[in-house]
């Protein structure tokens, strides 16, 4: 991680540095000198979530881009995965998301994808902190027609939806399907129902309605609860509960249980083994992901990597490998036969593709994987110091590993987007693990207090 990139981009809360419209006018410009130096004619795409302060950055960003003589289209409100996708199919040199994704409406970030729909690599990120630092930025700026052009992408969700609808097989409909979906006031909020409705599903839609400041709001795939009612009270077949960038899913079944990342990754891997299409019988996954994914897997002749949390790293090692699915418990799910990110909407359609193909319900198929007991407690910190400079708490993290054995596992880790600590424990007791959390985190507040 540099100096404003972290492990998902710059995040900040909104109008505070690095969130400021001078800050990102500044790294609009870095971002245009870079582009125009490998491309002839460059194009940069902007799209963004359902912010109220989404306008005001991507005005900035703009700004930035074209006073260094880079066009601009501008996607308005779209998932992350669609502006993936449209930076691959536009043909743009680089596409950027204005988004904090399952954070509060009053933060914001940037990330960038290249022009194959990747993210943004470690070495292209530092190339940009390095023109940050520089003072004039750029010796002369362009005038006259060498300006860079801006301009409004109409038909963004449209192209979008077309996209995913073809990823879904031809033969299958929804129609007969009752589904609930949650949008979580976020950038799913036009193009999932469209998608959903046109496949013939008979929809229940909620968190549809942004207004600035309600995205991810006591809704989404953080705040499942919703969905799990709704589910209940439609007797629905399926909810689909969306974070406010729309590139992570969380499920509730036909028996309004809720269904998490390492499930929809167990479940999908069954069927695509069992089809021959998981390629290398291999899936990748994170150090957060339930052990219960590590049985499941091996019990069907599955491999089961992990990396690093965030679904840069997955992506990253799905690449190396050759792999061709992957994802996180808290739902990125990343399908590489058709996708270069994590696409909620996308894994949706997957799910539904085996609920129809198979007819049978997706609390048959959640069966395929049990879930571990596991723990995970979120501690705010100001300073993320190393694990290595805190004795007591690597202490008390060495006392619970004890107690556990080979039955279970602790994890400690900062978060790269926020700060906070993350304690995970799994094992066969929750109100044990409960405890044994609770000893960590107040170890780490007493250390660092």
């Amino acid at each position: 991680m540099g100096k404003y990139f972290g492990t998902d981009g710059i995040r900040g809360k909104a109008n505070v540095h690095p969130m400021s419209p001078d800050f990102v006018l500044r790294l609009g410009q870095a971002i245009g000198i870079h582009f125009r130096k490998a491309y002839p004619k460059p194009k940069i795409l902007i799209g963004k979530d359902t912010r109220r302060s989404g306008y005001m950055l991507e005005q900035a960003l703009s700004s930035g881009i074209c006073s260094v003589g880079v066009d601009v289209g501008f996607l308005g409100p779209l998932p992350t995965p669609g502006i993936a996708y449209l930076t691959r199919g536009m043909r743009a040199c680089a596409g950027i998301v204005i988004s904090a994704s399952h954070n509060p409406f009053h933060d914001n970030g940037i990330k960038i994808f290249s022009d194959n729909g990747f993210k943004l690599p470690d070495e292209i990120e530092d190339k940009l902190e390095s023109l940050l630092e520089l003072d004039p930025i750029l010796d002369s700026f362009p005038v006259d027609m060498q300006i860079g052009n801006a301009k409004r992408i109409d038909d963004a969700v449209g192209q979008y939806a077309v996209f995913l609808k073809e990823q879904f097989p031809k033969h299958l409909t929804l129609e007969g399907m009752r589904i609930v979906l949650d949008c979580a006031n976020g950038a799913a909020y036009k193009v999932a129902p469209k998608v959903f409705e046109e496949l013939g599903a008979e929809l229940f839609v909620v968190g549809d309605k942004p207004d600035g400041r309600n995205i991810n709001d006591q809704c989404g795939a953080l705040h499942p609860q919703k969905v799990k009612d709704l589910v209940k009270l439609y007797k629905a077949d399926i909810g689909l509960a969306f974070d406010g960038d729309a590139d992570r899913l969380i499920v509730v079944d036909d028996t309004a249980e809720i269904i998490d990342g390492d499930q929809i990754m167990a479940i999908c891997a069954s069927y695509m083994k069992k089809a021959g299409r998981l390629r290398k019988s291999t899936v990748v996954a994170t150090v957060m992901s339930n052990m219960g994914l590590d049985i499941a897997m091996k019990s069907i002749g599955v491999k089961l990597l992990r990396t690093k949390v965030g679904d840069r790293y997955v992506v990253d090692e799905m690449r190396r490998g050759g792999y061709n699915l992957g994802g996180e418990q808290s739902g990125h799910m990343v399908f590489s036969d058709s996708s270069t990110t994590g696409d909620g909407i996308l894994a949706a359609l997957h799910l539904l593709e085996i609920v129809q193909e198979t007819k049978s319900p997706l609390s048959e198929h959640k069966k395929c994987m049990e879930v571990l007991p596991q723990v995970l407690k979120n501690v705010k910190v100001s300073k993320k110091v190393p694990l290595e400079e805190l004795p007591k708490v690597k202490e008390s993290i060495a006392v619970c590993e004890t107690k556990l054995g080979t039955k279970g596992r602790v994890l400690f880790r900062y978060s790269g987007t926020e700060n906070l600590a993350r304690i995970m424990l799994e094992g066969e007791d929750s109100h044990e693990l409960e405890l044994m959390a609770r000893e960590i985190a107040d170890s780490l507040q007493n250390s660092t207090n």
